[in-house]
């Protein structure tokens, strides 16, 4: 039997340290745990891509190994962003695939997004897969490899769904290095945009900053851009470009859930009281607009394979997450796609006049902290969540579908356990400053009570 350290196993994908956590031996054992029910589900074949990590070659070398043992024919569709993959399973017809990525985590970490059937998998199918590798039974078989070229339908396909308006637009974009360094500037020239690259060459290293739009020192520099350059818009894309991160002309960031109001404003009227997921980080603004503008909100679990599920389920036709997650079943095909997010903001913009500041300003204001990360060992943030919700709901109503979101009348806090990283997740909004305030210091203080959770401070 192998050894294995189960705290890869997450939520909704599989992630550890590359060179401690997925040996050759783990990842090949992964390999033919996901192959063996990949062929259970009727799926021999299987699409596999991989990001620009250093480490990212290795892995694909020994999952490939463990899916062609079991007998699945791996097409390989080499160095490629996220969307490309998805893409390519819509394409091909194909209904299994892996991408080999650490997202936006640090550049020693990587992982394993793993799709079969309508998305990608999570909860219990990643315990399966867990069960099958310590176990270690596999039926050898004798499969095959090929290369294939996904990225060009997939770069097609972003012409044919995404046509401009008449307004020309100089965007500024960050790919922090990441594997969107390789696509985005000939994405955003194609659809006739005059683009500012800021870390556009691709390098695994992550030399300038992470490729992670949600913290705002990373945001830094494309803020600056905008500005110097007279830009119109910034955008940044995170390691995998799954996430996308926005900065309008005047230098403020437009957070996931902003975002997703503007985008609302053109899908609602198309699709009039429709369910609207909201993403339990989300502010409150988001939902005040969704019912506004007739539609049915209503809140979920943060996490890309759940919503996607949660989607399916109730049929819904759009919607994001916080972090800058953002999915389309109205005019796509209800995945995550940081360039089509990108486009579909763009289609807007450039039918407009408007300045995206002024386009925003209308919806009303609160106050609210970033997403911020509060370390918190992997084996204690769950029970801290648990017992920080059972404390808030002896005073306040909590909002418990993912962690708490401790409703305190005048604003919220919410605290829950990242499903990426040993750490929680927290997040503070209020009507004024003064009571964001006072929420942030309820919450911090309320953290203190546990030893296992590390000192911090609020992001803005």
């Amino acid at each position: 039997m192998i050894t294995v350290n189960e705290h890869i196993f997450r939520q909704y994908d599989i992630r550890g340290v590359a060179e401690r956590d997925l040996t050759d031996e783990v990842v090949t054992q992964l390999g033919k745990a996901f192959g063996t029910v990949a062929i259970q589900n009727g799926s021999s074949k299987v699409v596999v891509g991989r990001d620009n990590r250093l480490s990212s070659e290795r892995l694909r070398d020994a999952l490939v190994k463990g899916l062609m043992y079991v007998g699945c024919d791996v097409m390989d569709i080499g160095l490629v962003v996220t969307p490309v993959l998805y893409y390519a399973r819509v394409q091909f017809g194909i209904n299994a695939a892996v991408m080999i990525t650490g997202s936006h985590n640090p550049p020693d970490e990587n992982g394993f997004k793993i799709a079969l059937h309508d998305g990608t998998i999570y909860g219990d199918d990643i315990r399966e897969l867990k069960e099958l590798m310590l176990a270690g039974e596999f039926s050898a078989a004798s499969g095959s490899f090929e290369k294939i070229d996904a990225i060009t339908p997939y770069l097609n396909m972003l012409m044919e769904k995404i046509q401009l308006g008449p307004r020309k637009l100089k965007i500024a974009v960050d790919c922090g290095n990441g594997t969107a360094a390789l696509f985005a500037e000939k994405i955003l020239e194609n659809w006739g945009c005059e683009v500012i690259p800021l870390y556009c060459e691709s390098d695994g290293s992550f030399p300038n900053h992470q490729p992670d739009p949600v913290k705002t020192a990373n945001l830094v520099e494309l803020r600056r851009a905008v500005l110097e350059e007279g830009a119109d818009l910034g955008v940044a894309f995170d390691g995998d470009a799954d996430r996308i991160g926005v900065v309008d002309e005047a230098g403020n960031i437009i957070w996931g859930d902003m975002l997703m109001c503007l985008y609302w404003w053109e899908i609602m009227p198309k699709h009039p009281g429709a369910e609207a997921i909201i993403e339990v980080k989300c502010s409150q603004s988001l939902v005040d607009e969704v019912e506004r503008l007739g539609g049915k909100p209503f809140f979920y679990k943060t996490g890309h394979s759940l919503i996607k599920a949660k989607m399916k389920e109730v049929g819904a036709v759009f919607t994001g997450e916080m972090s800058g997650h953002i999915f389309f079943a109205d005019e796509f095909y209800g995945f995550d796609d940081a360039f089509y997010a990108a486009g579909r903001l763009l289609r807007i913009l450039s039918n407009s006049d408007v300045p995206l500041s002024k386009m925003l300003a209308g919806i009303p204001k609160y106050y609210s902290t970033a997403e911020t990360r509060v370390p918190c060992p992997d084996r204690d943030k769950f029970k801290v969540v648990s017992r920080l919700a059972e404390r808030f709901k002896r005073e306040y109503p909590v909002v418990d579908v993912d962690g708490a979101r401790v409703l305190f009348g005048d604003g919220w806090g919410l605290v829950r356990a990242s499903n990426t990283q040993p750490a929680l997740v927290a997040r503070c909004e209020a009507k004024a400053e003064e009571d964001l305030q006072r929420i942030c210091s309820i919450v911090k203080e309320a953290l203190k009570e546990f030893p296992e959770v590390k000192d911090f401070e609020w992001e803005h």
